[in-house]
């Protein structure tokens, strides 16, 4: 599919490529890290094409919202970063310190 090629093509951008367990391939665009303590957190931004938005497409379009979700860099036995689903309890940790970001942000 060309529209998955400049996705992936995108040089400026760190698009990340998840598979669910049908095979469907979604990708997402790291918008920025979010260190907490040790670790580090991922939010992501969907990327999508014209034609996957469509009513019960389930990104949230239908709504405004953006289809964003935070995800946890951890590295695998072979030393290469993967992004994994935070617990809620990191997920709390992350908000909170992302929050904390943007209220920094908004001081300057």
């Amino acid at each position: 599919m060309e529209e998955e090629k400049d996705f992936l093509d995108d040089g400026d951008a760190t698009v990340i490529e998840f598979t669910d367990e049908d095979g469907t391939k979604f990708y997402y665009e790291e918008e920025m890290i979010i260190p907490v303590g040790d670790e580090q957190y991922a939010l992501l931004v969907g990327l999508h094409g014209d034609e996957e938005h469509e009513a019960g497409c389930g990104c949230g379009c239908e709504d405004g919202d953006e289809d964003v979700i935070i995800a946890k860099i951890v590295k695998n036995e072979d030393g290469e970063e993967e992004y994994v689903e935070p617990t809620d309890e990191e997920f709390e940790r992350v908000q909170k310190a992302y929050d904390a970001l943007v209220d920094e942000a908004a001081e300057d």
